[in-house]
């Protein structure tokens, strides 16, 4: 196991003694496909350092063995065990925190060899998810994940079940259930899976609601920390939370805004991706990943200044075909522009416009409102299903509502008054023209 600092690890000074400190350990193996080699497997551990941060850790070291295959009983053999406790001893870490998904046997033999907390993975992404939702059904999901990965891992963990401790790692509803036995998990995983399903059932009831105005959805998705959450704040003038932490936004939020054409849309921001992201988070965020589902368009949030773009946007299309929405159409919107000069963005923007993957490809910087009027204008032009037109209608006063509607959802680009009424040309959505038509026709009915 190398011993060198990674230097792509970040690390932040402590800042008083709420900061845990923790080594990094991650497992590259030789030879296999589909496994991580050396380059992937430091990038891997690149991102495990952001995500502890976020988290709340300090990362004080980074450790990473390079095998044939990982060692069934504790991943990394027990030669380079006392490696790890030494590099954890001379840093005085908290804990140690493996890249990979641990078994029940190999957390157990590496707590008891160590002598020290062991998380994994996804462990971390669970604490990050729990420290940061905000709402009851941020809260429901987080827990049923929790209790999904805990389930499986109560074999044969005696006493240490019934610890119970703060930091990291702790946090959340999982960790009250140690002491439990796995029948009122599986209790609990029911009840909560009914509550979800009961929420899922009340977010189809708004959509139905959305649905009866002609305002189309679009869902911003990407890799996260790629700035989806500023992007949005740019659009809708909202003031959404927006930082660079990773997984900063957890529950979903949906507000209107109005394109060029004063068309009005819907735009949602949805929780960020990251890869391996655990399957357990996948299912039991999916009431709030039908947002995605739902949208008729997806904007694809990519920062342009990170190395990993490419990986990080293959990483985004495999949830979003696990979410069966990869068939959405996509405007991929390089954000983070202002970190490179303009001749790389627009080799970046060709790059990818030659792939054919997407509607659109435009580049921008979200945070200084850089390029944001090519992307409305880019949505304008690909938004589907529901072209522009114009019409002339001619309204009695008693029908002032359907002229409100159409000033609302239209543009007016012509008017004239007269004692009988208002005589309008106005460009707006098909859809907007054909709820008005139906409005008339169901009048013209009920007045028979």
């Amino acid at each position: 196991m190398s011993r060198q600092r990674l230097a792509t690890v970040r690390s932040l000074p402590a800042s008083g003694d709420e900061r845990e400190k923790c080594v990094l350990a991650g497992v590259a193996l030789r030879g296999k496909r589909q496994a991580p080699g050396i380059e992937e497997a430091e990038e891997s551990l690149a991102e495990l350092s952001e995500l502890a941060v976020s988290a709340g850790a300090e990362v004080v070291d980074a450790l990473m063995q390079v095998r044939d295959k990982p060692d069934s009983a504790t991943l990394i053999g027990r030669g380079k065990i006392d490696e790890l406790r030494i590099a954890a001893n001379e840093f005085d870490a908290d804990f140690v925190l493996f890249d990979q998904e641990l078994t029940a046997t190999q957390l157990r033999n590496l707590e008891k060899q160590l002598d020290l907390r062991v998380l994994d993975r996804t462990q971390l992404i669970l604490d990050i998810f729990a420290g940061h939702a905000r709402t009851r059904e941020g809260s429901l999901q987080v827990e049923l994940a929790q209790l999904q990965y805990l389930a499986p891992r109560l074999t044969g963990r005696g006493v240490e079940m019934s610890r119970l401790a703060g930091g990291i790692g702790a946090r959340g509803p999982g960790e009250t259930q140690l002491e439990t036995d796995r029948r009122r998990i599986g209790r609990r995983i029911a009840k909560l899976e009914a509550q979800l399903e009961s929420v899922r059932a009340h977010r189809g009831r708004q959509r139905k609601k959305r649905s009866a105005v002609p305002l189309s959805t679009v869902a911003l998705v990407g890799y996260t920390n790629a700035g989806k959450s500023t992007l949005f704040n740019a659009l809708t003038s909202g003031n959404t939370l927006a930082d660079s932490r990773m997984f900063a936004t957890l529950d979903p939020t949906i507000r209107a805004f109005e394109l060029p054409s004063h068309r009005r849309v819907l735009v949602s921001d949805t929780v960020g991706f990251i890869s391996r992201l655990p399957p357990g988070l996948v299912r039991a965020f999916r009431a709030t990943l039908e947002e995605v589902t739902e949208a008729v368009m997806c904007l694809h949030i990519v920062d342009v200044s990170s190395p990993q773009r490419r990986a990080y946007i293959q990483e985004v299309n495999k949830v979003l075909e696990e979410l069966d929405a990869r068939d959405k159409p996509q405007i991929l919107v390089l954000n983070k522009c202002d970190r490179i000069t303009l001749e790389e963005a627009e080799r970046i923007r060709a790059s990818e416009i030659a792939t054919g993957e997407h509607l659109d490809v435009v580049a921008i910087s979200a945070l200084k409102n850089e390029g944001l009027d090519q992307l409305l204008v880019a949505m304008d032009g690909s938004l589907p299903g529901d072209p522009l037109s114009t019409v002339r209608y001619r309204f009695p006063h008693t029908e002032a509502d359907k002229l409100s509607f159409l000033y609302c959802h239209g543009r007016i680009t012509e008017r004239v008054d007269d004692e009988e009424g208002v005589e309008v040309t106005a460009e707006a959505a098909a859809s907007v023209h054909q709820r008005l038509t139906e409005q008339a026709v169901k009048r013209a009915h009920d007045s028979r």
